[in-house]
């Protein structure tokens, strides 16, 4: 008997191809296009992750032979998702809601749905590899074209949820993909990549949150130099993030950069020298090739997704609390973000900066 698979199909090109590869490997596979997110006001094909994508979707699976259906995730979306992105601006962080997406959407309410309907596996179109390593766990690997990894995103990953995925895609490049898609005649061959926030596809996330929850988005405040000076006016904290030197609007005369944000006080912190350090905290924990952190360990960490990476010490300080000392400093750290702690190809775990 065929194993069902369930793999989540967006429209684009990397989860049609996932579908198709899956078929050809002997699964009975279905597809569901969730239906995730639409602003108050909007039709659903208004929506970023709306109608067009849904019936690209449906397009794929009627040329390749399988069942697709379209699912409701809107609550657990605006749950886990959107509600914490807004939480995290809010307070002075820069969240990244995809890791979110992942682990409480794509996998944990996909996967929940899934099994109820007797699927043994969920699949997606991401550019990564599901492994079982020789201590008996499972772990994200790198897909084969570093250009396109997207492992960083999948670092809170459950064993068991990695247990029940399957992640076609990760071992061709892009190029592959869309040499597949098109000799296979699928509908969104040369359909182009997604970019954005899927729920913010203008990029405007200051915008997003004022719309969202206008009674609690703080209005202007200062710049600050560390030390308290005031530099000028800023149009909101929600709209600066660590690291940041364009659109400040100060006349400074050389470069700045944003070095710290203080909700408390509704500062955004101005430094003239770029922002490094050899060090970081982080919790919220989640270990994924390796079963914990016991002994102090040498790891190659990345502190946000296009980050290329470093070298770092990792030790536990206590039960849910990381420490990593780099052996080269580290730009923008950003609190909020993820780390995410490799050894070799594979994921070993991460956690949110502090």
């Amino acid at each position: 008997m065929k194993k069902k698979v369930v793999v989540g199909m967006s429209g684009g090109v990397d989860s049609s191809v996932a579908a198709y590869l899956l078929k050809e490997q002997g699964y009975d596979v279905i597809g569901i296009t969730m239906r995730t997110w639409e602003e108050a006001g909007q039709a659903w094909e208004e929506g970023c992750c709306g109608l067009a994508g849904a019936q690209d979707a449906a397009g794929v699976a009627q040329v390749l032979g399988i069942p697709h259906y379209v699912l409701d995730f809107r609550k657990e979306f605006r749950e886990k998702v959107v509600d914490y992105f807004l939480a995290e601006y809010l307070s002075g962080r820069t969240p990244n809601p995809c890791i979110a997406c992942n682990r409480f959407v794509k996998w944990e309410s996909l996967l929940a749905r899934s099994m109820e309907i007797g699927a043994e596996y969920i699949a997606t179109g991401h550019y990564a590899r599901v492994e079982q390593l020789k201590n008996g766990r499972f772990a994200v690997r790198n897909s084969v074209t570093a250009k396109k990894d997207q492992t960083y995103a999948l670092y809170n990953l459950t064993q068991f949820q990695l247990s029940r995925t399957l992640m076609p895609v990760g071992a061709y490049s892009k190029e592959e993909i869309r040499k597949m898609a098109q000799e296979n005649h699928l509908p969104v061959a040369s359909k182009p990549d997604s970019q954005d926030i899927c729920f913010v596809p203008d990029g405007d996330y200051g915008g997003f949150i004022e719309r969202s929850v206008p009674d609690k988005v703080p209005g202007a405040g200062s710049f600050v130099t560390p030390e308290g000076d005031v530099l000028g006016q800023h149009k909101g904290i929600i709209h600066y993030t660590i690291g940041q030197r364009k659109g400040l609007g100060l006349a400074m005369g050389h470069p700045v950069f944003v070095s710290g944000l203080r909700p408390q006080t509704n500062e955004v912190v101005i430094s003239s020298s770029d922002i490094y350090q050899t060090s970081l905290v982080c919790r919220r924990i989640n270990f994924m090739g390796m079963e914990d952190l016991k002994e102090p360990r040498r790891l190659w960490a990345k502190v946000r997704y296009a980050h290329k990476g470093q070298w770092c010490q990792a030790r536990m300080l206590d039960e849910d609390t990381v420490e990593c000392v780099f052996e080269e400093p580290v730009r923008a750290v950003t609190p909020g973000q993820a780390v995410v702690f490799y050894e070799g190809e594979y994921v070993m775990g991460g956690g949110t900066i502090m």
